[in-house]
């Protein structure tokens, strides 16, 4: 878990530094508000070509060399951002880097069933995703230090882009020699470990099987699949309009300095830590998953409405102090979300089905930061946006609230 913890905070640095790089990079390209929302979001276009592939490929073939693969050619192709001289050039890039990452965090959720007992599942999840604000906590002085330099001719945010793209592709030659597939592999476990946890996951798989059985064709137009893709997709409209637009918005009300913004756009992320940790352990602890899905976004969705009202227009703390809230809700919601497709889902089926969530889910990450480019270039403000977000956040709340309660969810 801590292996995995590391990849997915390389990863998700790897998406959002694009929002501390474009506190320079804008201004040195000459890109306009809506150019910038565009290539932040058009990454996740990508996710639709592999993202089902790609967890399907966990299941069939093999995770670790899956993962391995994957981490390689995204690290390569996330450092040669860094060169880019045109907005087209900003927008290929982008969408390949959607394209290669696409397989990685599907791929990954599959894999935690491979280890982790559905009573176990949402904490698992929950460590995990914990990379997601740690990786804000982490990037925002990285970024601010790097953004600093200027070598070789080229730009602090050029340097950025290529030095952070490195990790992915050294983890991913470490992936290949250090993960395993499944437990029965695992030579680190007792034998008897390995016996008793093989036991485990094989008698709920079996119990699943018998409760509700659905091919993998299947779980692509299941009901309760399709809610939570929706339920994603407002998760995820978000979740990155903040991570990549908070910058640039912090930025813009104080009238502060790349360096600045950046330091102060970890502070939200921090606060998010202990709320998605918490929330995973009690949604484990009280076999609950739709509420600890819908209540965190409904709250988040408040606090961008708020934000939309102008309440931290004139007040960096304030502001501050909603996009902590709204940042938690968008992130204390993902460990119950996504324990919920394996508790009713056989292997092959949730592999299919978390693919799809992802997939689609995942342009709600295109429409968030365009929505906000979008509405920045036309109003000058970044209100509209911002009730965007409000709204997505809301519904990805409601939408979760209707997937069916199952008995034995946990």
């Amino acid at each position: 878990m801590p292996y995995l913890f590391l990849l997915y905070l390389i990863a998700y640095i790897d998406r959002i530094n694009i929002g501390f790089a474009g506190l320079q990079m804008t201004g040195d390209l000459h890109f306009s508000d809506a150019v910038f929302g565009l290539g932040s979001g058009i990454f996740f276009a990508g996710y639709l070509l592999l993202g089902i592939p790609g967890a399907m490929l966990v299941e069939k073939w093999s995770a670790r060399k899956a993962l391995a693969t994957t981490m390689l050619v995204w690290g390569c192709v996330a450092s040669s951002t860094g060169l880019i001289h045109t907005k087209q050039e900003f927008y290929v890039m982008r969408v390949l880097l959607g394209v290669t990452e696409a397989g990685f965090f599907p791929g990954v959720i599959a894999y935690l069933g491979h280890w982790y007992r559905a009573e176990d599942r949402a904490k698992a999840v929950a460590m995990f995703m914990a990379a997601i604000p740690v990786s804000q906590v982490v990037a925002a002085p990285l970024s601010a230090a790097l953004m600093s330099v200027h070598w070789a001719g080229l730009a602090g945010w050029r340097w950025l882009l290529i030095l952070e793209g490195a990790p992915a592709v050294v983890c991913g030659v470490v992936s290949l020699f250090y993960l395993t597939d499944r437990p029965s592999q695992a030579r680190w476990l007792k034998p008897e470990q390995r016996d008793w946890l093989n036991a485990a996951l094989a008698s709920e798989q079996q119990a699943r099987s018998q409760r509700e059985s659905v091919r993998w064709v299947d779980a692509l137009r299941n009901r309760d699949v399709l809610l939570l893709a929706v339920a994603y997709f407002g998760g995820t409209a978000g979740n990155y309009g903040l991570s990549l637009w908070m910058p640039k918005m912090i930025q813009k009300l104080g009238s502060l300095s790349a360096v600045q913004t950046s330091l102060l756009s970890a502070i939200p992320a921090a606060f998010a830590v202990p709320a998605m940790l918490a929330c995973g352990w009690h949604s484990d602890s009280t076999g609950e998953r739709r509420w600890h899905a819908a209540l965190p976004r409904i709250i988040a969705g408040v606090a961008m409405a708020a934000l939309a009202l102008a309440l931290g227009s004139d007040s960096v703390p304030i502001a501050l102090v909603l996009y902590a809230i709204a940042t938690a809700g968008v992130v204390a919601a993902y460990p119950a979300l996504w324990a919920i497709p394996s508790a009713f889902l056989g292997e092959a089926a949730a592999a299919a089905g978390i693919g799809l969530i992802n997939s689609f889910g995942n342009l709600g990450g295109f429409a968030g930061p365009y929505l906000i480019g979008w509405f920045s270039s036309r109003t000058g403000g970044y209100s509209g946006g911002q009730w965007c977000m409000a709204g997505a956040l809301a519904l990805s709340g409601i939408f979760a609230l209707l997937v069916r309660k199952r008995r034995a969810i946990a």
